[in-house]
């Protein structure tokens, strides 16, 4: 079986005016089918870097990168985006709901974007709300919900393409501490379902609770626990 994650000595520098900076400097990382990896590491590390490297926002400067077999280090923005809408579901700090939608049609967007008929778009948002146990919130709007609510729409809209890897980033920052762990027993259940899972966070105590810990520190792995 082919590893999600295969990265091999990838590199990403910057230009900042005549400065090159050097945000990874050759990681390699393979994260097999149903990992549960927390990626930590302080501010300025790379790991945000890493993280839009995996999740296709960005390339890298130099190295290979293969997502379920697939090299994606050289692909085009169209190819990038095609693989980011099929095989990655992503999970922000911010949630980056619809204001005026309903969790229903907010989980569905992704559904719209691929073309997807309205019956089977939403009959697939509704099982991804029922999944993240908010099929009885499936007409409220993100005003209408807690934050520990909207965070569970925005894993339920990650969700509902069935993809191949779930990337979140900070997901429990705009929460109480209650509030973040049950997010984060969220993740626990949909990896003991078989989700790879990739959590990126500075809260170590958040990265504790992950079955592996890879840390970060001046672009490059510092350490890899298991």
């Amino acid at each position: 079986m082919e590893p999600v994650i295969d990265i091999i000595d990838l590199e990403r520098e910057f230009k900042l005016g005549a400065t090159v900076v050097r945000a990874l400097r050759g990681v390699s990382l393979r994260v097999e089918p149903g990992e549960y990896l927390a990626v930590a590491g302080p501010s300025g590390s790379g790991k945000t870097t890493l993280m839009n490297l995996i999740g296709c926002l960005d390339t890298p400067t130099r190295g290979r990168y293969l997502l379920d077999g697939q090299e994606v280090s050289q692909l085009d923005d169209d190819d990038l985006s095609h693989v980011r809408g099929r095989k990655i579901g992503f999970v922000f700090q911010t949630f980056n709901l619809l204001p005026r939608a309903t969790a229903l049609d907010n989980v569905a967007l992704p559904l719209v974007y691929g073309g997807v008929p309205r019956k089977q778009r939403r009959l697939a948002a509704q099982r991804a709300l029922e999944r993240v146990e908010l099929g009885d919130r499936v007409h409220h709007r993100p005003d209408q919900l807690s934050g520990g609510q909207r965070q569970r729409v925005a894993i339920a809209r990650a969700l509902v393409n069935e993809p191949t890897l779930l990337l979140a980033d900070e997901p429990t920052g705009n929460l109480d501490q209650k509030t973040g762990a049950e997010i984060v027993k969220l993740f626990e259940t949909l990896n003991a379902d078989g989700m790879t899972v990739v959590l990126v966070t500075h809260d170590g105590e958040l990265a504790k609770r992950a079955r592996r810990r890879v840390r970060i520190v001046d672009g490059l792995i510092a350490s890899d626990e298991r």
